[in-house]
């Protein structure tokens, strides 16, 4: 038993020290985004115009440039991190991720019907995300479902979804008007170049509400690490899968109608958080930070590292592609070992 509470403790120490670490790293990241760019500020400047001493031109830089910007890669980092962390713990695989089974599409291509046959402002925009989210988790649960939920099965009728999504992604946009489709397009390679006040605040108020609750469910995250046979330990799989589910579903519905769809961000942190705390499970504040972290890193290279500016999707995807390489040669080896 005492054994038992000295490893509580220590996972405990762990999770609050990465969480502290990571937090710290994604404050001094923050304050490199106010600082630098093609309009440079010193220290001082940024400070009165946070403490409401400075404006102008410099507020404007500030206030309505950059701070949205620095808050949606901070938002949106931790929404994807938390939702792949919900999905891999409900399929109990590490590939699982709102990415690749098809709901980023999924999003995605709700807020285009949205947009192109319908016109809509933010709003519409956000509910056509949402909708086409729920389809498509919806139509990989059915199709997947099969005397219980298999992870791996899961996967592989997600990335079926996920491609035929795709495809009903550029149809809609030939169908477009040129500048429509242009726009469109630059927003489905996952941007934050559009991140401004007026959307990134709401949709930022969304994903920390969801974020506050999402807690809740941490006993039931914890049982359903074992499938659907944790309904004998008291658990309501469905209900409680299904809740769960829908949380995921608007924290990436959020991001998406904001930045499009943004790869490798929910795949890789909360496995990272994981081995990083060392504990059985997936952590889900220590997921959310480590998310902020990749997102706003990822963001500030593809505007400032990179000589050619980029959208920070095409970052993601660049080291998601390397990160998706190395965990399936991990997963392949440790069956391997465990079946020989």
């Amino acid at each position: 038993m005492l054994g038992t509470d000295r490893a509580h403790v220590a996972i405990g120490v762990r999770k609050a020290a990465v969480c502290v670490t990571a937090a710290l790293l994604v404050t001094a990241l923050a304050v490199i985004g106010l600082w630098v760019g093609d309009f440079p500020l010193r220290f001082d400047e940024i400070l009165g115009v946070l403490g409401g001493r400075t404006g102008g031109l410099t507020r404007a830089v500030v206030l309505e440039w950059r701070l949205p910007r620095i808050a949606a890669a901070v938002a949106f980092g931790a929404a994807l991190g938390v939702a792949g962390a919900i999905f891999q713990t409900i399929t109990r695989n590490p590939l699982a991720s709102p990415d690749i089974i098809g709901l980023a599409n999924g999003s995605f291509s709700g807020m285009l019907i949205a947009l192109l046959m319908l016109g809509g402002g933010w709003h519409l925009l956000m509910l056509g995300s949402l909708a086409g989210g729920l389809l498509a988790a919806l139509a990989i649960y059915l199709l997947a479902y099969r005397d219980g939920l298999s992870g791996f099965r899961f996967i592989v009728v997600g990335v079926g979804v996920s491609s035929m999504l795709a495809a009903t992604n550029t149809w809609l946009l030939l169908r477009a008007d040129l500048e429509t489709a242009l726009f469109a397009a630059a927003w489905g390679a996952g941007s934050l170049n559009t991140a401004t006040a007026e959307v990134v605040w709401p949709a930022a108020g969304v994903i920390l509400a969801l974020l506050v609750i999402t807690p809740l469910w941490s006993a039931a995250l914890a049982q359903l690490e074992l499938g659907d046979v944790a309904a004998a330990s008291g658990v309501a799989v469905d209900r409680d899968r299904a809740a769960l589910v829908l949380v995921a579903v608007i924290l990436v519905s959020a991001v998406t109608t904001v930045a499009g769809p943004i790869s490798f961000v929910a795949l890789a942190a909360p496995q990272i958080a994981r081995r990083l705390v060392r504990a059985p499970g997936l952590p889900l504040a220590a997921t959310a930070v480590v998310g902020a972290l990749l997102l706003l890193g990822s963001d500030l290279a593809a505007q400032h590292v990179i000589p050619l500016t980029v959208p920070v999707g095409v970052v993601t995807v660049t080291l998601g592609g390397a990160y998706l390489l190395w965990l399936l040669v991990h997963e392949i080896r440790r069956t391997r070992w465990s079946t020989s």
